[in-house]
């Protein structure tokens, strides 16, 4: 045709997801106004990237962890699976208590479940035993990682309220505050920013994307910008 022409294929594959779920009694923790728990945010996180991913005819599966590896759900696609993931979910017993947390087994379960590359979602609020780093770095050389972390605006700052008992989630051990003794507050802020800097240390270092999920954050504003920064980083 006295010119020359390129052929382009495009491959059209599709996407296998999995939900990397953390359901220890800590995300059960929730001070908004209207009860709003990082449980709560957990399952509505879920819920719209399952539908938002089957509707495009990806896979989604889950491994579901409470202490140990309670429960794991094979990829599928279709409305169906989401169904399913959404009641197994809500279904989910809450722990009174638990072992502490390590993230490790949950990390590791799912390195041992995803046969081909995927992407992979670990929801989590990252309050967990150290050396489950590792557990990440080998799971995000294998597939492309993404770790979403619950956070409630009181886990890193406390108001002046007066004598408080707190309890640990998991253990139960109880302790006397008293949040009016500035000093004590101004502590309780260093330990939640050394916290910060070590968990996002980690995530820098095994290369994953993050994406921070607040109890009083409108959910649908933060997909978005997670969205868009992904976007950014392929250009």
């Amino acid at each position: 045709m006295n010119a020359p022409y390129i052929r382009q294929y495009s491959e059209d594959r599709e996407i296998t997801a999995w939900f990397l779920l953390d359901l220890s009694p800590s995300v059960d923790f929730g001070t908004v106004d209207n009860e709003r728990q990082k449980r709560t945010v957990l399952i509505d996180f879920v819920t719209t990237l399952a539908r938002l991913l089957t509707r495009h005819g990806n896979r989604v599966g889950a491994v579901f962890y409470g202490g140990r590896i309670d429960r794991t759900i094979p990829a599928r696609g279709g409305r169906i699976q989401v169904l399913r993931l959404i009641n197994d979910l809500l279904a989910q017993p809450r722990l009174a208590s638990s072992p502490p947390t390590d993230l490790g087994p949950l990390l590791d379960a799912g390195r041992q479940v995803t046969r081909r590359r995927s992407l992979v979602f670990v929801i989590s609020d990252f309050i967990s035993a150290p050396g489950w780093e590792r557990s990440l770095d080998l799971l995000n050389r294998r597939h492309e990682v993404i770790a979403v972390r619950l956070v409630d605006p009181r886990e890193l700052e406390l108001p002046d309220v007066g004598p408080l008992i707190v309890e640990d989630a998991e253990t139960g051990e109880q302790l006397f505050v008293d949040t009016a003794d500035q000093g004590f507050r101004r502590r309780f802020v260093e330990a939640a920013e050394r916290r910060e800097q070590t968990i996002g240390s980690a995530f820098r270092r095994a290369g994953v994307d993050a994406l921070a999920l607040a109890t009083n954050e409108d959910l649908v504003g933060a997909i978005v910008r997670m969205a868009a920064r992904r976007r950014m980083r392929r250009r």
